[in-house]
């Protein structure tokens, strides 16, 4: 009698705490209703160029699609977030641990991502600057691609990876003689230095800007390079983004801590039936 009394009040001492099961399962509907929003808009964006009912224009493009971001990382926080949440509701062990582990890998290719651009800047500069070709390339090819580029030389006040006249690896903006487009040695508006009292986008104040001499240019369009722009941004705003990025990282570890703290409760119980 005394061994079945003690046996019962070991059965109640181990229990899943509540709130560490809907901390969890609130934590990852927010990242489930996410990531559900970003693989949606991906699609969308897919359904209006027509990529879904034509898949193999998928591989055509020769940059990069930002659709794919949308894809990518959707896909990955819709699927975690779903194990998560169904492993949390339902105290599931192997789909909690799916989770800890798929998130543990991530937080893990982060940081080694981090340590290897630190290590390796150069390298990773040469990297960008050949991306940033590769996609003026392909400006023509691709609305949301186009647009991307158009924003990124906004925001930084830049004209090409280097300069204005990495826009010659352009078929359309190329100065060579046999170009017909009416862009030719011209530069993307995205470029131009814009003029305060213009309310409307001069969409071709770009037109034969590079047939001037570089100090002329300097009045109508933005001579430095993206790459440059972007180095110094990052280490003017470098607290912001280490910032950004610390957080992203203690969510991820947040988020496997109460993981595993759920299997271990759920475990604790198992090993008193």
């Amino acid at each position: 009698m005394p061994g079945r009394m003690s046996r019962k009040r070991h059965i109640k001492g181990a229990e899943v705490s509540c709130c560490v099961k809907y901390s969890l399962f609130g934590f990852n509907i927010l990242f489930w209703l996410l990531g559900a929003a970003f693989l949606s808009i991906g699609l969308w964006a897919w359904a209006e160029k027509g990529v879904l009912s034509n898949l193999s224009s998928i591989t055509d493009l020769g940059g990069f699609d930002p659709v794919w971001l949308f894809i990518v990382v959707g896909g990955v926080m819709f699927i975690l977030g779903f194990a998560g949440c169904i492993g949390a509701l339902r105290e599931n062990t192997l789909l909690l641990k799916f989770f800890s582990v798929f998130l543990g890998l991530i937080f893990f290719l982060e940081l080694t991502a981090g340590i290897l651009a630190f290590v390796f800047k150069d390298w990773i500069k040469d990297q960008l600057n050949l991306f940033i070709n590769n996609n003026i390339k392909a400006y023509r090819d691709d609305i949301d691609l186009q647009n991307l580029i158009d924003f990124a030389q906004e925001y930084w006040s830049c004209c090409g990876a280097h300069g204005p006249d990495d826009w010659n690896q352009n078929i359309y903006f190329n100065c060579t003689d046999k170009n017909p487009s009416r862009e030719r040695c011209g530069v993307p508006f995205s470029c131009c230095v814009k003029d305060p009292a213009e309310d409307v986008i001069n969409t071709q104040c770009g037109y034969d800007v590079r047939l001037e001499v570089d100090l002329n240019r300097q009045k109508y369009i933005y001579t430095k390079g993206c790459v440059g722009q972007f180095e110094k941004w990052l280490q003017d705003n470098l607290i912001i983004v280490a910032g950004i990025f610390v957080g992203i990282a203690l969510l991820q570890i947040f988020g496997i801590c109460l993981a595993q703290s759920l299997v271990s409760d759920v475990r604790a119980i198992k090993a008193n039936w």
